[in-house]
């Protein structure tokens, strides 16, 4: 993974953060890796208000995209996010990292910003460009329906599936699509469901 340190909007007077925690796994399920010393990737900004990174750092870490992040913490996953962690080991992953479409934190979809933020979505770019670099990393879509909360979202989502630090990774998704042809929030899909290709390019062509 790049060690790179992407700065948040400065017009907030936030500094960089990415913080690197040594720890272990999450206690949110059996699939954690219990006994390995875990490198935690964590990029909130300084008020706590938004994040873009988190996971757990590894050569081949499964990348998972939602709408936007909630309150999870490295040793303390929302479900989400504890979900994510234990998909990447079921599927033989040595990591994981959960990105979001948008970086506000926010439990409730609803308390979205009504309009984009540009200074947190740039900060958000930044942050997905410097964790793909140009690898061929596996990309799991995960933002589900609400992808239509807000009129902003897609616009943003089609932003982060042309980034060219995006073009050798592998985009997938997690079970049937819905009736629009998004694909599933992790938490609505049986647990046994394997990872299929998703076709984002297409995808985001219907927006």
């Amino acid at each position: 993974m790049s060690s790179a340190r992407v700065s948040p909007p400065r017009t907030r007077r936030m500094t960089s953060r990415l913080w690197v925690i040594y720890g272990r796994g999450s206690d949110a399920s059996r699939y954690v890796r219990p006994m390995q010393q875990s490198k935690w990737i964590y990029d909130p900004s300084p008020d706590n208000t938004a994040r873009t990174l988190l996971g757990i750092e590894g050569p081949r870490p499964l990348v998972c995209v939602g709408i936007n992040p909630s309150t999870a913490t490295p040793g303390d996953l929302d479900r989400t996010v504890a979900t994510v962690e234990r998909v990447s080991v079921q599927q033989g992953y040595d990591g994981f990292v959960m990105l979001n479409v948008y970086p506000q934190r926010a439990t409730d979809p609803d308390d979205l910003h009504a309009t984009v933020d540009s200074e947190l979505h740039e900060w958000n770019m930044r942050s997905i460009a410097a964790l793909a670099n140009g690898r061929d990393l596996t990309v799991w879509a995960a933002w589900g329906t609400l992808i239509r909360k807000r009129k902003y979202l897609a616009g943003l989502l089609t932003e982060i599936v042309g980034l060219p630090e995006l073009r050798s990774c592998t985009w997938v998704s997690r079970g049937a699509r819905s009736k629009a042809g998004h694909p599933h929030h992790p938490l609505y899909v049986r647990a046994d469901a394997p990872l299929e290709d998703f076709d984002a390019l297409g995808y985001v062509a219907t927006l």
